[in-house]
């Protein structure tokens, strides 16, 4: 029996790659294992949006050579944006890899696997036409699909990979991606995520991203949607209009800003000033009071001064984001910002604006997530808790990690109503369910 141990590095997309790779090995005759002792291909999927990301590959593959070295017959391979973004040079400094493999050669790994037992492999070829339409990628976490209605991206901003690795944007037709999230309802999916790294600039030549919303909307067996990421050029109004009218829409919106500074934008080729950013943040907020917005944002770009990122901690002030991912900035291989703009931030100022900003967020996240003690919240039920499975977890309409008392089914719409609050948790002393009408125990007893 060929079996396949699978281990996926780096965002929703990645995840949605793991199981389309799943699918196509699965159909050439691959059984899935969880135990890579005993797997005959073993494939890292990963990103190369950061270094550490590609750091974590990197040590991850150096344990797996120990394997290699017991298992000669073992197939080593790596698939998506890293070797796409280092290219043969990752052979050269990692010789015990046997297979590389683009985010647009997925569709031919059987026969890729076959050659890589035989001889070192490189597949990184980027395919204009590849969508992978007509086959069925859906990854399923739990209740959750991650469905891509588009690949790669036309933005081409300073500090970004995604054009280079996974090429320019394309997106599958409406009516294939409303098979694929039937499917994944027939298979027990009760929300869906739609994926894309600008995935509010969807369009297949006919529809265009409220078109695909609305039609997503009205799959029968959904209880929720959400999408991810968007870009915040590419909003219209009628997206925020479309989910305050439409229930099944989640109120949750990730909308990345990376910088306050009007001057350190333009550098990264953004698109919009602070000015565009806080006046979007503003409509959305009219139109949807109670959406949980969360961002991204780089400290440390090439040039940026402290008074610029004091403009970044004022903006994070203004504009209250529920929750945020921080980094700090690190170069990437073929960007414009890596051939033109010096890395001039020392990692020691990186490393203290890094954490003014997180302390910042966590304040104002922890306020944020204070507002709804006493609160009842609609909680699609994810499973028991994993610190305790007399709780359930669960996740709220616009996006919180919620937990309260139990049981309740996986699948089951509650309500909770919150008794505590962290920065990143709301818990509830009680749960009740629709069809009960009754609340259960508190958590804290």
């Amino acid at each position: 029996m060929k079996k396949v141990f699978l281990e996926t590095y780096g965002c929703q997309m990645n995840v949605a790659d793991s199981g389309l790779i799943v699918h196509v090995l699965e159909g050439a005759g691959f059984q899935l294992t969880e135990d890579v002792s005993e797997a005959t291909l073993v494939l890292l999927n990963t990103c190369a949006v950061r270094e550490r990301a590609e750091e974590r590959v990197s040590s991850r593959l150096q344990q797996l050579a120990a394997l290699k070295r017991v298992r000669p017959d073992l197939v080593l391979g790596v698939t998506g944006c890293m070797p796409k973004h280092l290219g043969e040079a990752m052979r050269t400094r990692m010789p015990h890899v046997d297979l590389l493999v683009g985010p647009d050669s997925y569709r031919r790994l059987p026969e890729l696997v076959e050659e890589a037992a035989q001889r070192p492999t490189v597949d990184l070829r980027l395919d204009r036409d590849e969508d992978y339409a007509d086959l069925d990628p859906i990854a399923i976490e739990g209740l959750n699909a991650f469905v891509p209605i588009m690949r790669g991206c036309d933005r081409f901003c300073a500090f970004c990979v995604v054009p280079l690795t996974r090429g320019r944007e394309k997106s599958l037709p409406l009516a294939e991606v409303l098979r694929q999230i039937e499917s994944a309802v027939a298979r027990g999916a009760k929300q869906v995520t739609l994926l894309g790294q600008t995935v509010n600039s969807y369009h297949d030549g006919e529809h265009d991203f409220v078109d695909l919303l609305r039609a997503t909307a009205r799959v029968a067996g959904l209880s929720r949607v959400r999408f991810t990421s968007p870009h915040p050029s590419d909003f219209r109004d009628e997206v925020f209009e479309l989910m305050a009218e439409t229930p099944v829409l989640c109120p949750q919106i990730h909308l990345p800003v990376q910088s306050g500074s009007d001057r350190v934008l333009g550098v990264m080729k953004r698109g919009y000033t602070r000015g565009d950013f806080s006046a979007l943040v503003g409509r959305i907020r009219a139109i949807l009071p109670e959406a949980g917005l969360s961002t991204d944002v780089i400290v440390g770009f090439p040039t940026e001064t402290e008074a610029e990122f004091e403009e970044t901690l004022s903006l994070m002030e203004e504009t209250q984001f529920d929750s945020a991912f921080l980094f700090r900035y690190s170069p990437r291989s073929g960007t414009y910002a890596y051939r033109h703009l010096p890395d001039d931030v020392p990692d020691a100022v990186k490393a203290r604006r890094l954490d003014r900003l997180i302390a910042r967020q966590e304040a104002i996240s922890t306020d944020r997530y204070r507002r709804f003690i006493g609160r009842d919240v609609e909680v699609l039920v994810e499973g028991p808790s994993r610190r305790n499975p007399e709780h359930v977890v669960g996740k709220s309409h616009d996006g919180k990690t919620v937990i309260a008392c139990g049981p309740r089914a996986a699948g089951a719409l509650v309500t909770v109503r919150v008794a505590e609050a962290t920065s990143h948790t709301l818990r509830g002393e009680g749960v009740q369910d629709a069809s009960v009408g009754s609340f259960c125990t508190p958590v804290g007893t």
